[in-house]
């Protein structure tokens, strides 16, 4: 970690001190055989092209603006490197009826709950992984309807098969379904790491304040360079992955 992690500016000198005093925040470490997740980077939540936030969530309420974009660059980076090692790749995205029924109780917080946007000038659907990261043929999609990658699917299953021990968590938001996977993940012994500049939020506030809990008590963050040179020290043929396949897309599969 720097110096001034970026939740510091948030904290008043109370809040630090408590932190150093209590015990907080000690570095959990790496596992020995880990899963990178990617959390519901889709158009619905980085818009179809970088752009300010308030002019984004116009056509897409779930927007996280321009901000998204650097995201997901260093995820790429993440993913590159784990496609290098054959490491596993595990993304999530959402899932919908076609009628919306089964959207839940994600219609009781927000008075835009109805809407399904679709890429502009396209019948594209706002779940669909954006096409920089896209899932080649031996990575993992799965498909979720709450904020944990765990709840409602087969996620730890396949962490299970895999003989996975940790996970490496990116995407999006930071303050959502990254931290209820990050406490599922938690909750389920893995150790967890984060990568920083690989998660993001539609609140700056949310943002760091987020990372800053999850790091005092769930997960480390850190840089995704220093992911980067962790996933180098491991070698390569750990994982027996998927032999590859073409995926669906997520606006074509009507259940799990």
């Amino acid at each position: 970690m720097s110096a001034e992690p970026i939740w510091n500016k948030f904290l008043t000198e109370r809040d630090k001190q408590v932190f150093d005093i209590s015990g907080y925040g000690a570095r959990g470490g790496f596992g020995k055989r880990p899963a990178l997740l990617v959390i519901d980077v889709n158009y619905a939540f980085c818009g179809d092209q970088p752009e300010p936030i308030l002019e984004s969530i116009k056509k897409w309420r779930n927007s996280c603006g321009e901000e998204a974009w650097p995201a997901v660059a260093a995820i790429k980076t993440l993913i590159d490197k784990c496609h290098e090692k054959g490491l596993p790749v595990i993304y999530t995205t959402g899932v919908r009826r076609e009628d919306n029924w089964d959207s839940g109780s994600w219609g009781w917080k927000t008075s835009r709950g109805g809407e399904r946007p679709t890429v502009a000038n396209s019948n594209m659907e706002g779940n669909r992984i954006v096409d920089d990261i896209a899932p080649g043929p031996k990575d993992i999609v799965i498909y979720k309807q709450k904020p944990s990658g765990f709840f409602g699917t087969n996620m730890a299953s396949y962490l299970q098969l895999l003989g996975a021990d940790s996970v490496i968590v990116t995407g999006t938001t930071t303050s959502g379904c990254v931290r209820a996977t990050v406490l599922d993940a938690f909750s389920l012994n893995f150790r967890v790491a984060l990568a920083e500049e690989g998660c993001f939020d539609r609140s700056q506030a949310s943002h760091a304040i987020n990372l800053c809990d999850m790091n005092a008590k769930y997960a480390d963050v850190v840089k995704t360079d220093e992911v980067v040179e962790y996933f180098d020290t491991l070698p390569a043929g750990l994982f027996d992955l998927p032999k590859g396949s073409t995926h669906a897309e997520p606006e074509k599969v009507a259940s799990y």
